[in-house]
């Protein structure tokens, strides 16, 4: 080939490298007032607008793709387009704003009792069980197989659903039923982004698990005999087992995009959908740019109920994302009951301990030897036959070295002394494995000591029930406050996340036992990803008993009538904060109760207008607030970063949030009375040491259903602040003892970095 020949290859070659590596995906905000009256619809605007970029960018080679054309989240469509088309877009009539694609990641049988879920009183049969309520789970897709999602009992599907079950790889349109009504899935970001890629299993079902843990936990149906090889064995449901469920796959092996998720959310709206189960985030992301924060307002403007995870980053503050004031905030924390395996030391002493180990294991006893650090595995390896014994020195990750040792030096069993928290990676081991606090492997240690001949058997696949203290805030869970709304507490509430036992497809191993592979239909997962559907849930049981309630109405009567005690009597403690008392930004109000939840007395209400006085209080641009709102007409003549929340937070000593004075935070609240009868309603308030709050007035009379009071609350700062966060509570209780209504207050110096 002649030198000029491969000169002119290479440049044209390296012109199509350059656009292909140039272009890129953004979610694009329009201003539908802006589209000629010529176009039929707001699609053909979008692609006329984008054909025209070429001529604009003296492209030779058009490379803007619509990629989606939302109809509810947001005015406006996503694109894949080259930085030169973007600038062009900007001078488009009807542009607002855009905003890059992102990657995003996912927030990774017995919790119904241990939150007071029954089948004869209380929420449950109130709602009927969750009856038509229908929850859309935004995720890695559903194994439909799977009996929580059989149908039997269920009747038909109410004709206000417009959805559809899609048919793809190995998934067919008949896979649904009654009780799964719907299965999208969600890839054009994925692969504009990636146009090369081979989607593995392009359809709704499920390759990773994780939707249809969540799924399943949300509204799975009963199932008997459900466990983790013996663990936790029984009837497995979810928290509305009546409701019905869509999934809205968005979650891939090969990645996730955030104009997919927007698109689900959409398409999720559109279907009619009553609540929305999402368990993944996006961190530190001012509301205009946060591409959920935008579409969950779309759903709220519908009066569709939107929970979301916390996010798994804790123990440290400042962590959480989805601080969204229009969505539900949910924290993990645990449950009391716990697995494990009972270690019997000659014939009548016997120690309790966590572990998961799945398989079989011999009744016969074994020598039990202490080895101290565990940290010699040419020692290790002469005591093959016998049960090791090993303490944690506590440094960081000596627990994962002796666990290794001990398993690659082959002995009958590892007992590790440890005060970790975070054994959730360990317990499920490959080998036997059982895992001691302290005070209980100092009996063993003394048994061992003071026996010529020491001998140990170990039971594994034991279920312990209550467990004390709990529940406790898992150290994980992401903590406030919130990095897009420092003014608004959160997260709202706390919901069980720990150890929970839901749904699994059958052909994804759960489990590894030296070098085979063991599967299960039924998992245990721990993270805010499986607080958020507790949360879910328990939503749709109140829209099935009261369908006329708003998505801020349900979140304050979940949020007012949880639980701060744990079921020693005292406050919930934080495992994150060495077991000290949980403040509300690691917890939020407290502990999920569904059953109060169910009357509450007094709801704290918000409306759209609610919400768009907040945004606007947020010193956005006007472009930047109709980011948000998607109106040009946008009244901000009232902005209030005071929003109608039931909870309160102050902010003192250098934050970048401002008082209303340099001593006092007032905070303006109003509370609606929501059930038959007349009641008065007396305040009570927990002492925050060092602080000065008061209440006026500290009495509301109430005489009819759906009557509003409002009331004042001030916190006055003292010269210096004793602790970084000091919380208490505003309690309103009615003279018949019917209700408490209970509000979390935060006084704090934690400064938010942006």
């Amino acid at each position: 080939m002649a030198p000029h020949h491969i000169k002119l290859l290479f440049i044209c070659l390296s012109f199509i490298s350059v656009n292909l590596v140039q272009a890129d995906n953004y979610i694009i905000h329009m201003d539908l007032s802006a589209m000629p009256q010529a176009f039929t619809g707001r699609e053909s605007w979008y692609m006329s607008t984008l054909s025209s970029l070429s001529a604009n960018t003296n492209a030779t080679i058009p490379t803007a793709k619509l990629i989606y054309s939302y109809n509810h989240v947001i005015q406006g469509f996503s694109a894949s387009l080259t930085p030169a088309e973007l600038e062009a877009l900007k001078n488009a009539p009807g542009y607002v704003s855009s905003v890059r694609d992102r990657p995003v990641k996912l927030d990774t049988t017995y919790s119904f009792k241990f939150i007071g879920l029954n089948s004869h009183t209380g929420a449950w049969p109130v709602s009927d069980f969750g009856k038509d309520v229908i929850i859309g789970v935004v995720d890695t897709g559903v194994w439909p197989e799977s009996e929580s999602f059989n149908d039997e009992g269920m009747t038909d599907v109410q004709v206000k659903w417009k959805g559809d079950c899609e048919s793809g790889t190995e998934f067919s349109s008949s896979l649904c039923n009654k009780k799964l009504i719907g299965a999208r899935s969600f890839n054009k970001g994925l692969i504009a982004t990636n146009p090369n890629i081979t989607i593995s299993m392009n359809s709704t079902r499920d390759t990773a698990g994780h939707g249809t843990h969540t799924s399943s936990t949300a509204a799975g149906t009963y199932v008997k005999d459900a466990s983790y090889f013996g663990y936790a064995n029984g009837t497995a449901r979810g928290m509305a087992p009546g409701a019905r469920v869509a999934m809205y796959k968005v979650f891939w092996r090969e990645g996730s995009y955030t104009t997919d998720i927007i698109a689900a959310i959409d398409q999720a709206i559109t279907d009619g959908v009553d609540v929305l189960s999402m368990s993944f985030g996006i961190d530190n992301l001012q509301l205009y740019e946060d591409p959920i924060a935008i579409a969950t307002f779309a759903a709220i403007e519908k009066n569709i109920f939107v929970s979301t995870s916390a996010g798994n980053a804790g123990p440290g503050l400042g962590t959480l994302h989805n601080g969204i004031p229009w969505v539900l905030t949910v924290a993990a924390g645990t449950l009391d009951r716990t697995f494990g395996a009972s270690i019997s030391l000659g014939s009548d002493v016997f120690v309790n301990g966590a572990a998961l180990y799945p398989a079989n294991f011999s009744s016969s006893q074994f020598p039990i030897v202490f080895m101290d650090a565990c940290d010699e595995t040419s020692e290790l390896k002469k005591l093959a036959g016998s049960i090791i014994v090993c303490q944690d020195p506590g440094r960081e990750d000596s627990l994962s070295f002796q666990f290794d040792n001990v398993q690659f030096a082959g002995n009958v069993a590892g007992v590790f002394i440890t005060n970790s928290t975070q054994l959730d990676i360990f317990i499920q081991s490959p080998f036997p494995s059982i895992f001691l606090e302290q005070k209980d492997g100092d009996v063993i240690k003394r048994y061992i000591k003071t026996n010529k001949n020491p001998k140990a058997r170990i039971e594994f696949k034991k279920t312990f029930l209550g467990s004390k203290p709990s529940p406790t805030v898992a150290s994980y869970t992401s903590r406030g406050p919130s990095f897009s709304t420092p003014s608004v507490l959160k997260p709202d509430i706390m919901a069980p996340g720990d150890l929970i036992l839901a749904a699994w497809p059958s052909n994804i191993a759960v489990a590894r036992l030296n070098n085979e592979t063991m599967f299960s239909n039924y998992n245990f997962l721990s993270g805010t990803s499986m607080a958020c559907p507790h949360a879910s849930g328990i939503a749709a049981l109140l829209k099935g008993a009261h369908p006329d309630w708003s998505s801020a109405a349900i979140r304050s009567a979940l949020m007012t009538t949880s639980d701060p005690i744990d079921n020693n009597g005292s406050p919930i403690k934080d495992t994150g904060n060495g077991f000290g008392p949980a403040t509300p930004l690691a917890m939020g109000a407290g502990h999920i109760n569904p059953n109060k939840a169910l009357n509450p007395g007094l709801v704290y209400d918000s409306t759209v207008e609610d919400y768009i006085k907040f945004i606007c209080g947020l010193n956005f641009t006007a472009q930047q607030i109709k980011t948000i709102t998607k109106s040009s007409s946008t009244n901000c003549s009232d902005p209030s970063l005071d929003l109608n929340y039931p909870s309160f937070i102050a902010y003192f000593n250098g934050t970048n949030v401002t008082a209303d004075s340099n001593t006092t935070w007032e905070f303006g609240r109003t509370v609606t009375n929501v059930e038959k009868g007349s009641f008065i309603y007396k305040a009570t308030l927990t002492p925050i040491k060092g602080f000065k709050v008061t209440v006026e007035p500290d009495t509301l009379v109430f005489k009819e259903l759906n009557e509003k009071k409002s009331f004042k609350l001030r916190i006055e700062v003292p010269p210096k602040l004793d602790e970084e966060v000091s919380f208490g509570y505003l309690t309103w209780e009615d003279s018949q003892g019917k209700h408490v209504v209970r509000s979390p207050i935060v006084a704090t110096s934690y400064t938010i970095a942006n």
